[in-house]
């Protein structure tokens, strides 16, 4: 039971918890801080709501682009696929290399205001991290390990998904960890297409020159992140364990 309330992560969740639910009754605080703002707490919708929204566009992007990275990975480390890496690396970087923005204002007159948009520029600018880790890592497993596999009498698809992809398991959950956690601070900006996120607050606040919407948002995203990030530190930890 010590060791459990001395865990960070569960203290953070704690914090992110709390926070959702007590911020709308943070007026006083925050009246206190900022006296020259007659709403100096943003209840134009739930903050819960607006953190399983934010949820929602991370979990969908970031899906999106661990499957197309994780896959053009494995499809370039092959024989059949090598010549296309430098093709499939540029690729994966100009997506990265175009500010969501830019993407969100192309999306926008194709598609309409909304998630979808938001989903597609955050989808891109979260591919790279996934294909450079997937690289790393099957790169990383040693070319006798990979003899041992195939005097074995396995097949390319056997050593691929019995030998090669549990050895680089950590070096990729590493890319899919850093695609998630470039998502989340990004999936801010998705309220300037219309859709819901923790990010409402921040631009409400930008354009209307209220300071303490942006922090309340800003406090949000930076505490979603932190979490994520350690129960992803602690999912890299279980395979690192299993590999040794």
């Amino acid at each position: 039971m010590k060791r459990l309330m001395r865990d960070p992560l569960l203290w953070l969740m704690a914090l992110f918890i709390a926070l959702l639910l007590l911020m709308p009754w943070s007026g006083p605080l925050f009246a206190r801080w900022f006296p020259q703002l007659d709403r100096p707490v943003y209840q134009q919708e739930s903050f819960f709501q607006l953190a399983l929204a934010h949820l929602r566009l991370v979990t969908f992007s970031s899906l999106a682009a661990a499957l197309i990275g994780l896959g053009a990975g494995i499809a370039v480390t092959r024989p059949a696929g090598r010549e296309f890496r430098p093709l499939v690396e540029t690729l994966a970087a100009a997506g990265q290399t175009f500010p969501p923005v830019a993407v969100l204002a192309v999306a926008v007159p194709v598609i309409g205001f909304g998630e979808q948009p938001a989903i597609i520029a955050l989808m891109l600018y979260g591919i790279l991290p996934v294909l450079q880790g997937t690289l790393a890592g099957i790169e990383s497993v040693p070319a006798s390990v990979k003899e041992v596999a195939k005097g074995a009498g396995m097949s390319g698809w056997q050593s691929l998904t019995r030998v090669e992809l549990p050895l680089a398991a950590p070096v990729i959950i590493a890319g899919v960890r850093t695609s998630v956690i470039i998502n989340i601070g990004t999936a801010a900006i998705a309220s300037t297409v219309g859709a819901k996120s923790l990010g409402s607050p921040i631009i409400i606040g930008l354009s209307g020159f209220n300071t303490a919407y942006v922090i309340q948002g800003a406090v949000l995203v930076a505490l979603l992140a932190l979490v994520v990030d350690r129960l992803f530190e602690r999912l890299q930890r279980c395979f690192s364990g299993n590999v040794k």
